[in-house]
């Protein structure tokens, strides 16, 4: 959220957030307060609030934040990334065949079960 603003508070940070899923102000400030004391964002104190600003530009947090991933859950093998990458992908296409599929037959049936235009 504050690659798009810049800098923002925590309330600001919950407001925009709010439309996709919302999250209690604690748990924005929380999450905040973490980032401010590893250094990932800096804040500065702004009447009773906190304004933040990210310390990394977006580039630099994804590429630090895939590293982790890789190192974690991957062991450092950037094949077995790719190997699980291409799995999901798989896997997702898979999946919307299947809807796409059903949403046909549904098409079909309603079709089927309409009346017809002038008979009813």
């Amino acid at each position: 959220m504050l690659w798009p603003l810049g800098e923002a508070t925590v309330r600001e940070i919950r407001d925009r957030l709010t439309p996709r899923r919302t999250r209690a102000y604690t748990t924005i400030m929380t999450i905040m307060d973490r980032l401010a004391r590893k250094g990932v964002v800096e804040r500065r104190k702004a009447g009773r609030a906190y304004v933040y600003r990210a310390r990394l530009a977006a580039e630099d947090a994804r590429s630090q934040a895939l590293a982790q991933i890789l190192e974690n859950f991957f062991g450092g093998s950037k094949e077995a990334l790719l190997a699980q990458l291409e799995g999901s992908v798989a896997i997702d296409a898979a999946a919307e065949a299947r809807n796409t599929s059903r949403q046909e037959g549904e098409q079909r049936t309603s079709r089927a079960t309409r009346p017809a235009a002038g008979f009813d």
